[in-house]
């Protein structure tokens, strides 16, 4: 796959407020799928079979492997790599189009590496807000996501929302 779109999942997390510091690995798997939603609701279609969605693996959900599809976007676990950073890093070098590779993260080094290879990098929280606009949202409106931390009641509440109850 030569996806466009590159996204540091944990990093988009916490720019777009999902979760902050100290987070539980219970309430993690909960931000993942929120955040996850939040992509599928807010990315034009066309844009989800190019899009990966790069997590570290440091709590990965169980049972599930380390690359998965979700409504046709990709959603990789860093299980291989020693960090999300390195995965991103490997796939900003192996892209055949680079300038047509948009990297959303805000961790300077994968920055770094996208304009080596003369691709977009954008920090998490930028790239956040350019999406809710172009998804028709006014600056004081936000595409649904959960306040952090959630309890095991909200989870189940977002993943029934977003049809993700695997």
């Amino acid at each position: 796959m030569n996806p466009t779109i590159l996204i540091d999942g944990y990093n988009l997390l916490y720019g777009a407020g999902i979760v902050g510091e100290g987070i539980d690995a219970g309430t993690l798997q909960g931000a993942r799928e929120a955040l996850l939603g939040w992509l599928l609701y807010s990315l034009p279609e066309d844009d989800r079979p190019r899009t990966i969605v790069v997590f570290d693996a440091q709590h990965p959900p169980p049972g599930r492997p380390s690359h998965f599809d979700r409504h046709g976007m990709a959603v990789h676990f860093a299980r291989d790599h020693e960090s999300a950073d390195a995965l991103l890093e490997e796939y900003i070098a192996a892209n055949d189009a680079p300038r047509t590779l948009t990297v959303v993260s805000s961790d300077h080094r994968v920055q770094r590496a996208a304009k080596r290879r003369q691709a977009t990098a954008i920090d998490s929280d930028t790239w956040y807000r350019q999406v809710n606009r172009q998804s028709g949202l006014s600056a004081d409106q936000e595409a649904p996501k959960p306040d952090a931390p959630l309890n095991e009641v909200q989870v189940q509440q977002w993943m029934k929302f977003f049809g993700e109850n695997e």
